[in-house]
């Protein structure tokens, strides 16, 4: 055909783009007449899943790939599953569970996407549709935690009251892995006042598991904020942000704890939370919820370290150590700090302020230590071979003390320096700066 009659064609609309194509041939895209795999109103957006270029530079970034070498086991393998969903090429079978359980959503991967692919929202929107296929067991232990116990203080409080109880009846993955209980009867004050010329007023999300198990770091949060000029807030309304729910498919459930954690902290202007895995869920709670008020409320949170960094604090006079000695300090970056929120440097550059103190990367250290908030209880085998590479890496440094800034990077690094034999403590980076702060305080 001579170019004259193509440019008629073309205006004409006789030929489509791509008439000339061999007989079978088309365009990539979905089948005509296919129906998407999808069920209700929350599944992976067409828009999300077609940013994704197919490249692999995320797969060496994938520890799930890494260890299994399985094309489905890496994130271009989730999203191409996805996309056949999608395109009614396929169905949401046991198949596609297996490996969309299999995911940490360490989101190793949005942080090397050239295409900035928005991975972790389309899990959290994969696995709701995942969720019903999973047995009545763990659908039911699921129910009890992130929609009974968790958004319910009184009920986590129960939890920790009877945990002596019910440890010894626990799975043994799942009982070397629970931590020592904080106080049952004592509370977090309501507000504090600042040490020396006040600089305002910061609301802190105490949590759930964070407050109940790891209450120490809520303690030294408070003091250290105090300590440089800030009123502290706990306000008493709060109860768990949904971070859990909304990793694990429950969105609806995930969406009622924003909307309670939103009304909780109304009024407030600095909301600072020292969880990185509630802190990167509480900045997105405008894409979940969808609404200018949640967008508002996103903008106000600020991680605690990173908070201290921007605002800047008082340099410790004091160190860790007695007289001239040194304390070897390894950093573990938790991946919804380091990837979700960008926050890398800026706890860094607080502890090196402390006298004494040496501080030491963790070889592969952004790599995910298998926590991801259930996954050490639902995938046991792969959370357990990557807790013992972290261990292992942390404890080649040669350091005494490691820092993790989330709760269950905390519990699972422990319970990892444990089997290997190392008597290693795990601390919160800002327990290690009011450590400081109370040493150079002494006489």
């Amino acid at each position: 055909m001579s170019a004259d009659a193509h440019r008629s064609a073309d205006v004409d609309g006789a030929l489509p783009l791509g008439a000339e194509m061999p007989e079978g041939a088309r365009f990539v895209g979905p089948l005509p007449g296919l129906v998407a795999g999808w069920k209700g109103r929350d599944f992976p957006a067409d828009e999300d899943l077609n940013m994704c270029v197919a490249c692999g530079l995320c797969l060496p970034h994938c520890p799930t790939y890494r260890l299994t070498g399985e094309e489905p086991a890496s994130p271009r393998g989730r999203i191409a599953a996805m996309r056949l969903v999608g395109e009614g090429r396929a169905d949401v079978d046991s198949t596609f569970a297996r490996f969309m359980d299999l995911c940490l959503t360490c989101r190793a991967c949005e942080d090397v996407c050239p295409s900035r692919v928005p991975y972790g929202r389309m899990m959290e929107r994969a696995r709701v549709q995942t969720e019903p296929l999973h047995s009545r067991r763990t659908r039911l232990l699921l129910w009890l935690g992130l929609d009974v116990a968790l958004p319910h203080k009184h009920l986590l409080w129960l939890a920790a009251a009877f945990q002596p109880l019910a440890t010894p009846f626990l799975p043994r993955r799942v009982r070397a892995l629970v931590p020592k209980r904080s106080e049952l009867l004592a509370r977090l004050p309501g507000t504090t006042e600042p040490q020396g010329e006040a600089r305002g007023t910061v609301a802190i999300l105490s949590g759930c598991v964070q407050d109940r198990w790891y209450r120490s770091a809520n303690r030294a949060t408070i003091r250290v904020l105090a300590r440089n000029g800030w009123q502290v807030v706990v306000p008493p309304k709060q109860a768990c942000c949904g971070a859990l729910a909304a990793h694990y498919g429950r969105l609806d459930t995930a969406r009622g704890q924003a909307e309670q954690t939103i009304r909780a902290f109304e009024g407030y202007d600095r909301i600072v939370v020292n969880g990185a895995g509630c802190g990167a869920h509480m900045k997105e709670y405008g894409e979940l919820l969808g609404t200018d008020e949640a967008r508002a409320f996103s903008a106000k949170v600020r991680d605690l370290m990173e908070f201290l960094h921007d605002e800047g604090v008082e340099p410790p006079s004091g160190g860790l150590g007695s007289g001239s000695e040194r304390t070897v300090v390894a950093y573990h970056d938790a991946c919804h700090a380091l990837r979700a929120q960008g926050i890398r440097e800026q706890p860094r550059a607080i502890l090196r302020w402390i006298p004494g103190l040496e501080l030491v990367d963790i070889p592969n250290g952004d790599r995910c230590c298998g926590a991801a908030g259930l996954y050490n209880v639902l995938q046991p085998e792969m959370s357990g071979a990557l807790m013992r590479q972290k261990a292992e890496a942390i404890a080649s440094t040669g350091a005494t003390v490691v820092v993790s800034a989330n709760p269950g990077c905390t519990m699972q690094i422990a319970t990892g320096l444990r089997a290997i034999g190392k008597d290693i403590e795990v601390l919160h980076p800002v327990e290690i700066l009011d450590r400081a702060y109370r040493k150079g305080a002494r006489p």
